[in-house]
């Protein structure tokens, strides 16, 4: 018997509730504990392993402090919600967000409040990333 795939609106729903989660830097237990469930239910939402129902997701929206329509962003296949014929992010932003790393360095990056060093900070990355493609080869 082979294991059934999550739906891929499930995941997306899922990877934006960790993504809030982390961004304010709440624990899964903590989560759960406020929803009244276990982390490991939490963990199965955030995968999209198991669905998020309406009155739950709208319990999850009011502790992470977003609107309900915030899960669905920039979802893949999705229509543009931005208005004006502007298409939301591309899906490598909300991967990048996801991931620990990625929230981290946004954090810091914005806390870097002169542009020039920014701007550094940005070519420095992109010097590495290209060294890291010359060295692959």
């Amino acid at each position: 018997m082979t294991k059934k795939e999550p739906n891929p609106i499930d995941r997306h729903v899922g990877s934006r509730v960790r993504m809030r989660r982390m961004m304010i830097s709440m624990s899964q237990e903590k989560l759960g504990e406020r929803l009244g469930i276990t982390f490991q239910q939490v963990q199965k939402y955030e995968k999209g392993t198991n669905r998020i129902g309406a009155s739950r997701l709208h319990q999850i929206a009011n502790i992470l402090s977003v609107p309900v329509a915030f899960f669905y962003d920039d979802m893949p296949g999705g229509e543009a919600a931005a208005g004006f014929g502007e298409s939301g992010n591309p899906v490598y932003v909300s991967e990048f967000m996801s991931s620990p790393e990625g929230l981290a360095l946004a954090k810091a990056f914005m806390k870097v409040a002169d542009p020039k060093l920014r701007r550094r900070i940005v070519d420095l990355v992109e010097a590495m990333v290209a060294a890291s493609a010359t060295d692959a080869k």
